[in-house]
């Protein structure tokens, strides 16, 4: 295998999650490249002619969007039994939609903590149990989990997003051990300080935008398309005995 084959997605097929915008959409956009097919789940994304749909389908890739809310476990159900009875195979499951939902612990609702831990933790445990099984069954699988700094470090103000992403560090690892030696790797990517919507009230904030920029040794804020790379590689055979692990991918900032 050359060094451009083990990175070579052609005849896969990747179901990512929150692909409409940000890093989701780039990872989606970064596995069609390679040569993988999407399917994509988001809950803003329209059934057809969505920006992600134009942009794989430009590649010469296929896309199938579902619309689909991850806070609500009935239609999470349905929503997989949809794609279960329509592909055959899903290579690829990069779970990446999250929310976050920003006041000081004493002040943050039951409503807050119960939608991020559905959406950032529950959905995505369902999702990998679920379309997981089908991996284990044929031996070989990747996914692949969008964690954060806050799965290693506390945050300011957001008590229940740090939890689900600890959690799903820690499930990273879980599902790492059980299934790593039936064919199916299992690891995270750990954002930094991303320009995307869920960080655009800390950009906005001139102090805390300082000091962060202040940390982070690359100098600047990170783009979406610097996911491309990293989901590429977790999803390829380049990562073959990759397991259970969680990239950084933060201009150095887990490095002061």
């Amino acid at each position: 295998m050359n060094k451009f084959t083990l990175f070579d997605l052609s005849g896969k097929t990747a179901l990512v999650t929150g692909c409409n915008k940000g890093i989701g959409k780039a990872m989606a956009t970064g596995l069609a490249e390679a040569g993988a097919d999407i399917i994509g789940i988001s809950s803003s994304m329209p059934s057809s002619g969505s920006d992600i749909e134009r942009e794989v389908k430009a590649l010469g890739r296929n896309f199938a969007a579902y619309k689909a809310d991850l806070s609500d476990r009935k239609k999470l159900y349905a929503t997989i039994e949809r794609i279960l009875a329509a592909y055959s195979t899903i290579d690829i499951l990069v779970n990446n939609a999250g929310i976050i939902k920003r006041a000081p612990a004493a002040e943050h609702s039951d409503d807050f903590w119960d939608e991020v831990l559905n959406i950032n933790l529950s959905a995505q445990f369902v999702l990998s149990r679920e379309i997981g099984k089908h991996m284990l069954q044929r031996g070989s699988g990747k996914i692949i989990f969008t964690c954060s700094l806050l799965s290693f470090q506390g945050g300011i103000n957001v008590p229940g997003y740090t939890a689900s992403k600890s959690a799903l560090a820690g499930l990273v690892r879980a599902l790492g051990n059980e299934w790593g030696s039936k064919g199916v790797q299992v690891n995270g990517i750990a954002p930094g300080y991303i320009a995307t919507d869920n960080t655009q009230a800390l950009r906005e904030d001139v102090q805390r935008n300082k000091s962060i920029l202040e940390r982070i040794p690359a100098g600047h804020w990170g783009a979406p398309e610097d996911f491309k790379g990293p989901a590429v590689f977790l999803a390829s055979a380049a990562s073959a005995y990759v397991n259970g692990t969680i990239l950084f991918v933060d201009g150095g900032w887990m490095a002061r």
